[in-house]
């Protein structure tokens, strides 16, 4: 298998060997990526707290009883843990549905605020849905704005040039996704988890993550929660040097993967995205239509038919990722910015992220 041959090579760029051999189009060897759902040789069943997270809660967030989640983990990544689709029938169109329609509202920040005016940017939904309602399989036709979003962030902003979070560029937090976020945190052991800061990042089929860390949080202690909705992709989990060669693993809809501990610092990324396993333009878990009985103080909202055509068109041909952080342990601040400039917290196009410059402008990227 020319995929175990690489994995097994190690050395300078052993990362990047396996991200250039996934990212290929015609890379058809697939036998070397590890599934969650026929589990084995490096996977192990991962205990999860069951007790930290009451039934009522979990159904509040749109989740499963903790007690009927599977998690695994992997040979040689401690803190790293898979939970395949814990989500409740038709809840994941609601996170779906607030990707596309209310997380990009402002006072939200998005890769098309560097070349847009404000007032082009403030409803990307109402722009775009009557365009994508309307678009067929042509590959030439011209793409909403939706359809060229790349990234939001949430909460304290993540500044793409400085690699840093700061005390003066923050809005508030959405309450449903914290909520979502905190508990499975307490699920995974990580009770009293703050959801602080939010990356989502939205791929299309010739869309990759580039090579990189997630270490500009000041509190490492605390987990990263990562959350996949639509299509499926290949995600790559390496060491803390980036010649160490990665696993490959697929991720497909409603997966979460929480990176902790050891594996908290390891460099990861997404050298492509599949059409989902099932061979259908949506996997059956998008098909899957919401209950109407919602307990109360649920986060999760019912979709009108109309927002969900939109969502569904959308997703045909994409998929969303939302990564969620503490930035901050408790009690603790950001150090004193001497002259911070505001204009410097918007990243220019080039400078977005190690995970997101070339590729999210859906050029091959190979680093």
């Amino acid at each position: 298998m020319a995929a175990a041959a690489l994995t097994r090579e190690g050395g300078e760029d052993a990362f990047r060997r396996l991200f250039r051999f996934y990212r290929q189009r015609d890379a058809l060897d697939l036998r070397g990526v590890v599934d969650f759902c026929v589990p084995g040789g490096q996977v192990f069943r991962s205990q999860l707290s069951i007790s930290s997270v009451s039934d009522q809660d979990a159904c509040r967030a749109g989740l499963q009883p903790v007690s009927q989640w599977k998690a695994y983990g992997l040979t040689g990544y401690p803190g790293f843990i898979f939970i395949p689709n814990p989500f409740l029938p038709g809840c994941q169109r609601h996170w779906v549905k607030q990707c596309l329609k209310l997380y990009p509202q402002k006072p939200n920040v998005c890769n098309l605020d560097l070349h847009m005016a404000p007032e082009k940017t403030v409803d990307l939904w109402g722009q775009s849905k009557e365009q994508l309602r309307r678009k067929g399989s042509s590959k030439w036709e011209p793409r909403s704005l939706l359809e060229k979003l790349r990234w939001v962030t949430l909460g304290y902003h993540y500044n793409w040039d400085t690699k840093k979070y700061s005390a003066n560029h923050h809005t508030p937090f959405p309450s449903d996704l914290a909520f979502l976020s905190e508990q499975v945190a307490a699920a995974c052991g990580f009770r009293g988890f703050q959801a602080q800061a939010g990356i989502l990042n939205y791929y299309h089929f010739d869309s990759s993550l580039g090579i990189h860390a997630d270490e500009s949080e000041l509190d490492h202690s605390r987990p990263l929660l990562s959350f996949s909705f639509g299509q499926s992709s290949i995600f790559l989990l390496g060491g803390l040097k980036r010649e160490e060669a990665p696993t490959a693993m697929f991720m497909h809809s409603g997966d979460i993967m929480v990176m902790s501990g050891f594996s908290r610092l390891l460099y990861h990324a997404v050298p492509r995205v599949l059409p989902n396993p099932e061979g259908t333009a949506l996997p059956s878990c998008l098909e899957q239509a919401l209950s109407s009985d919602l307990p109360v103080g649920s986060v999760i909202e019912h979709s009108s038919d109309e927002d969900w055509q939109v969502c569904a068109k959308y997703l045909q041909s994409s998929r969303i990722n939302m990564t969620i952080r503490q930035v901050l342990a408790e009690g603790q601040k950001f150090p004193e910015e001497s002259g911070t400039n505001r204009k410097g917290q918007a990243p220019s196009e080039d400078n977005h992220h190690q995970e997101n410059s070339r590729a999210k402008r859906h050029k091959p990227n190979t680093d």
